[in-house]
């Protein structure tokens, strides 16, 4: 039994964790099952949709295939650690909801950790750039274009300049 679980010491939304975690098991499972983080999807399990996107480190990866003994040491990101502690949304979240960017929802926790990745580099990426950046994520319902906007909209404000749409 003691070669299939392993100790795994992290950090969670800024919070210092420590989990034994099934060697077999993949960042999600330990994500949804251990801690409760459901924003954290179960989409295609196979790393196509972008449901389960988390930050590792400050960098967007599909977490059902990274394995949660990889975790080990790391700073993980999940969309519940981006609300403030007062239960303020963070400024992407608001604007997914301002830009009506959400419909059923599923999608839309993985799209916003990818924003985040996009936002916290501070560039003005141009509108094919962005589309190429979120293209690790499929949705079924918004038609992608009010993501782009949300997204957008963002990164324009955070660099205080003028929205050329």
């Amino acid at each position: 039994m003691s070669g299939m679980y392993k100790l795994v010491s992290c950090t969670i939304n800024g919070k210092k964790v420590e989990k034994m975690v099934d060697v077999r098991a993949s960042l999600t499972d330990m994500l949804r099952n251990d801690y409760s983080l459901t924003s954290v999807k179960k989409g295609c399990e196979v790393g196509e949709c972008g449901a389960c996107n988390v930050l590792i480190n400050g960098e967007a990866f599909n977490s059902c295939i990274y394995l949660a003994v990889w975790a080990e040491g790391k700073d993980i990101l999940t969309l519940e650690g981006l609300m403030s502690p007062d239960g303020e949304l963070s400024d992407i979240q608001q604007a997914f909801i301002d830009e009506s960017a959400i419909q059923c929802g599923f999608c839309t926790p993985g799209f916003i950790m990818t924003a985040v990745e996009i936002l916290n580099a501070k560039k003005l990426y141009t509108d094919d750039e962005l589309k190429k950046l979120l293209s690790g994520h499929l949705c079924r319902c918004t038609g992608y274009e009010n993501i782009l906007r949300a997204v957008k909209k963002t990164m324009y404000r955070r660099l205080g300049k003028e929205i050329d749409f």
